[in-house]
């Protein structure tokens, strides 16, 4: 009975146990159930995330869109804000007399004015304006040269077969459709047709481009060496096909000018024709290796890009995203403390101690060894860029933290990039460089670019452009600091010291090149 009543309980005991594992079975195909459903969530995000990283044009569905969506459009009644309206035209060169109604269109009694107001309308005239030069023709009776006449409004002196030219109005049109907007050369020839009635070929648009670029190539040298005398230069390379084989577009921007160049390589030798090896101002960029072997200038690395870097470091691996969240961080915390002592909420002294322990936290973070191995090339990364990340904190409002004023320039090249993939021949990519240094530049100091396009084309000798900056004397950036802080100025004046060391050019704000006014 003893024995009995023993296998009773193990029994009993063993009925337990199959019921509390039937639970922990069940509990664990639920949490293995949820676990897979999760897999697959991520699974499809990933697969998302990839292939928008990988595609070319803006997405065309935004997602999901929201339950209770803004309505579109700006808000009615005073919270729409102050109305803007067309301002009234400075000349009028047609007027026309609108007549009076003959009766009264409800009863069909007689009117009677009581006053006229005005209404403008601004249109385009779709008409080609055509000239007819008289030339007169003339021989010298002492040398017997020949000799004939030219009008300001002619742009060469060619008679006889191209006798019939397209004027310049049309050429600085068809440029900038081109080089500024983007338009291939076949879309340029349909504007001009549909719009004005002037008939060309794309041969005939291509070949005219190339002349205003032939007589523009003085001024592009003139940029160059403006380039090279700056005291402050942003610097940026993106890639750039010639006759289907892959070539580097350069963009240098400065105060006041914007320099581009098409070159057949990445390398230091390309960079240095471009500024100098000799180099001694403020050089910003987005960390290349070769930006450091101009060894005489002063280097601030783009600070964006190690943010950008960072975040996708965290979103390919949150079990180790640690460290680049530090990073991104401490990051954010020296724009925020730029931003302060812009705001003047700080002073100088203030923000030259909080950048001392900014530094110090950067070392703190980079002293031990990274387990992972993308942290571990991060760290390495941010152990080369230690000297040049906090430059624009030493010298603030004069040194800008990103290399953003070159990434805008590009912008517009890679959208003509897209449209017509780059340049068949060396002459065209050269053409490409020169009017697009043009182009950028009098966007750049606020320049009718139309105006100086078509005054180039006008004249009979080769000139330089009212492009180039005034002369600055350059000092080469020193490691003394200044006990005072510098006083930040909205305007450039090339006649006013800055009092701190090194003089440099206030960049206050991101010249507008290419963006919509």
């Amino acid at each position: 009975m003893e024995e009995l009543r023993r296998t009773r309980r193990e029994r009993d005991q063993a009925r337990q146990q199959v019921e509390q594992l039937e639970d922990e079975k069940q509990r664990l195909h639920e949490k293995l159930e949820r676990l897979r459903e999760e897999n697959e969530r991520l699974r499809s995000e990933l697969e998302a995330a990839m292939r928008a990283g990988k595609r070319q044009a803006a997405p065309i569905s935004r997602g999901k869109p929201k339950d209770i969506p803004k309505p579109p459009g700006r808000k009615s009644g005073k919270a729409h804000g102050t109305h803007h309206q067309r301002p009234v035209p400075d000349h009028v060169d047609e007027e026309i007399q609108v007549n009076a109604p003959a009766q009264c269109p409800d009863c069909g009694g007689p009117l009677r004015v009581e006053r006229v107001e005005s209404q403008y309308q601004e249109e385009i005239v779709r008409r080609t304006w055509v000239r007819r030069f008289h030339i007169p023709i003339c021989r010298c009776d002492q040398c017997q040269k020949r000799v004939q006449g030219r009008h300001p409004l002619q742009t060469s002196d060619a008679i006889g077969a191209a006798a019939v030219q397209v004027g310049p109005e049309a050429i600085a049109l068809g440029v900038l459709m081109n080089k500024a907007q983007g338009l291939p050369h076949a879309d340029a020839a349909a504007i001009l047709q549909q719009g004005f009635g002037l008939t060309m070929s794309r041969s005939g648009i291509c070949r005219a481009i190339q002349r205003v670029s032939r007589k523009a190539e003085a001024t592009w040298h003139a940029l160059r060496d403006a380039a090279k005398r700056s005291v402050l230069a942003h610097m940026d390379e993106t890639g750039w096909k010639v006759n289907a084989q892959l070539c580097w577009l350069w963009g240098v921007v400065t105060q006041q000018i914007t320099y581009c160049e098409i070159l057949p390589g990445r390398g230091f030798a390309q960079a240095e024709s471009i500024l100098g090896a000799d180099y001694a101002g403020w050089l910003i960029h987005d960390g290349l290796q070769l930006y450091y072997k101009f060894l005489k200038a002063a280097h601030q690395r783009c600070a964006w890009h190690l943010i950008a870097r960072c975040r996708k470091m965290v979103a390919a691996s949150p079990s180790t995203a640690s460290f680049p969240l530090a990073v991104k961080q401490l990051l954010e915390q020296a724009l925020a403390l730029r931003d302060r002592y812009l705001a003047q909420k700080i002073s100088l002294h203030g923000l030259w101690t909080a950048t001392g322990r900014l530094e110090a936290k950067l070392d703190r973070l980079l002293e031990p060894t990274q387990r992972d191995a993308a942290n571990q090339r991060l760290a390495n990364h941010l152990r080369h860029e230690r000297p040049y990340l906090f430059t624009f904190l030493y010298c603030p409002g004069l040194v800008d933290a990103t290399n953003n004023v070159a990434e805008r320039v590009m912008r517009i090249l890679v959208m003509i990039r897209k449209n017509w993939g780059g340049n068949r021949t060396g002459k065209g990519a050269r053409t490409q460089a020169v009017l697009t240094s043009i182009l950028c530049t009098a966007r750049q100091q606020d320049r009718d670019a139309f105006a100086l396009l078509v005054d180039l084309l006008r004249s009979a000798e080769p000139k330089l452009l009212d492009l180039l900056p005034k002369e600055v004397a350059m000092t080469q950036p020193g490691n003394q600091r200044s006990t005072e802080a510098p006083h930040i100025r909205k305007t450039f004046d090339p006649s006013a010291p800055i009092p701190f060391l090194p003089t440099v050019a206030h960049q206050s704000a991101t010249p507008p090149i290419f963006n919509s006014p």
